[in-house]
């Protein structure tokens, strides 16, 4: 029998691979807090669409309310089960789908973030992995049951990797991964701890400063002096990943070793991200619409992650002796916003 899989958190990311895994067939139930979505889902479908005609297309999927899960106690047990949620929900949304696991069920972080070590203390490491979803799948849910893609699909880009926590390659895993093939480029990885650090710089250096800024991710790119902040971000990360025995991956386009001298000081590896950097503001390359998950966060009024994001990366950093300033002043900084005390805008990242 085809697997039951429950996705947790049906926003842009979740909704989007839910969908996606739905309309290739799989046995897919949404599962979501916002009353509104959950209704318009059933009641029409969930609408995707992205940066070509052809990945326009409505698909009908099963949706619960998070108030609802109680009647799965009377039907066919979940196998697996994605937690799509903010981090900061992490642990409520893997218990609300704990009891409905079947006996071999598994839970999978579908997160930003490091979250798998609160997921594992709730239902057991041997039930816990993990999925990185990479930059190359930027996402927005801009009204109820309505998704878009903001970054051109590409056949040659992994924008999944699952993986156990333990490093090995195993039969599930390879499993999970063919499924997700079905929504987009997938792999099984043999070090999802590296994979999770390289998504977090890449979360790092983005997804804080357009929350500060209120900058587009092709606008704040473009903007000399906050992208050179972003560089800063960048390089602390990386170097805080490497002090931590992470092997920590190209950072979107960019080499990371570059990256890391291009934040301290060194001209021509400054030229060369930059280089690349800009070329990824094209049109065809990611939308103009494209907002970090963050900066949307932060436009509808909801809390952000920045404490599990770069507040994460300072406080590793004051642990393995490798400071992490421009994390930690950014932390502060989108805090301000996220209470009011600040208007975003570029000037808050501009410190010197």
């Amino acid at each position: 029998m085809a697997p039951r899989i429950a996705v947790v958190g049906a926003g842009a990311v979740g909704g989007y691979i839910g969908s996606g895994l739905a309309a290739a067939g799989h046995d897919v139930t949404l599962i979501d807090p916002w009353p509104d979505h959950v209704a318009a889902i059933r009641a029409g479908g969930m609408h995707l669409s992205g940066m070509t005609e052809a990945e326009s297309r409505i698909v009908p999927v099963p949706a619960l309310h998070v108030t609802e899960v109680q009647a799965i106690a009377k039907q066919r047990p979940v196998d697996i089960a994605f937690i799509a949620v903010k981090s900061y929900d992490t642990e409520w949304a893997t218990l609300l789908i704990a009891p409905y696991l079947s006996a071999s069920g598994v839970v999978l972080s579908l997160q930003n973030c490091i979250n798998e070590e609160r997921i594992a203390p709730l239902v057991g490491w041997g039930r816990t992995m993990g999925t990185v979803v990479t930059g190359g799948l930027a996402l927005d849910l801009y009204e109820p049951a309505h998704i878009r893609r903001t970054m051109a699909r590409r056949p040659d880009l992994t924008c999944l990797y699952v993986g156990e926590p333990s490093g090995r390659i195993s039969a599930r895993a390879e499993a999970i991964a063919a499924m997700l093939n079905d929504v987009d480029v997938t792999h099984a990885t043999d070090d999802l701890w590296g994979e999770r650090w390289t998504k977090l710089c890449v979360n790092g250096m983005r997804n804080g400063v357009s929350a500060a800024t209120g900058m587009g991710g092709n606008e704040r790119d473009r903007h000399d002096a906050v992208r050179r902040v972003c560089i800063r971000l960048g390089a602390e990360s990386v170097r805080v990943g490497q002090a931590l025995g992470f092997k920590v991956g190209k950072v979107g386009a960019l080499d990371p070793e570059q990256l890391a001298r291009a934040g301290e000081g060194d001209a021509a590896a400054l030229a060369e991200v930059e280089r690349l950097m800009l070329a990824g503001t094209t049109g065809a390359a990611r939308s103009d619409l494209q907002r970090p998950s963050m900066a949307q966060d932060m436009a509808k009024g909801r809390r952000t992650e920045i404490e599990f994001m770069n507040g994460f990366i300072a406080a590793k950093g004051e642990e393995a002796g490798v400071p992490a300033p421009t994390h930690a002043r950014l932390t502060e900084v989108v805090k301000q916003v996220e209470r009011g005390d600040l208007r975003a805008d570029p000037s808050n990242v501009l410190w010197n």
